[in-house]
């Protein structure tokens, strides 16, 4: 445990503001299983700058592809898809990575994520550029937003998916 703590206090650390005055807090990431093929990670967004601006894209070697994705209801099947145009992170405030909402996706995991390992991954902001982050997976944490209730998932097969700069 106390290793952990101090892998999220030196992700918290390497979340310095940038230029464009973007901070990360509280990132973690997780996989469903052992096995699993993908993984999430989640993050508030924090804009304390006087401009909007926008999450367009992720990358990470952990995966073969990285993509910004989301949850649609289609009927009685919660579906997550990919969000092409990004995330919006409102001047002033802090945009949400959330469980059962918007998240950045890995898919075709490249290794296994066990408890306490590490992720590098770089987001790419429309106008504060790119930042990078070293984002703890924690596989105990038990935050889940908007619950899913016992539907069933599809995460379609049409989808190829630290500190600052």
């Amino acid at each position: 445990m106390t290793r952990f703590a101090f892998v999220a206090a030196t992700a918290a650390l390497f979340a310095l503001p940038a230029a464009a005055e973007i901070t990360i807090n509280d990132a973690y990431a997780r996989v469903a299983s052992p096995m699993a093929q993908s993984g999430a990670a989640f993050m508030g967004i924090q804009n304390s700058g006087a401009e909007n601006d926008r999450l367009l894209s992720a990358r990470s070697d952990v995966a073969q592809r990285v993509e910004l994705h989301t949850h649609i209801a289609d009927g009685d099947v919660m579906r997550m898809v990919e969000v092409e145009e990004g995330f919006e992170i409102p001047a002033g405030d802090t945009h949400m990575l959330e469980r059962g909402g918007h998240h950045v996706m890995f898919m075709g995991l490249n290794r296994k994520l066990a408890h306490g390992d590490e992720v590098a991954v770089t987001l790419v902001f429309e106008n504060a550029g790119e930042m990078d982050v070293i984002i703890p997976v924690d596989l105990e944490r038990n935050d889940v937003t908007g619950e899913m209730g016992g539907k069933a998932m599809d995460h379609g097969h049409n989808h190829d998916h630290g500190h600052k700069h």
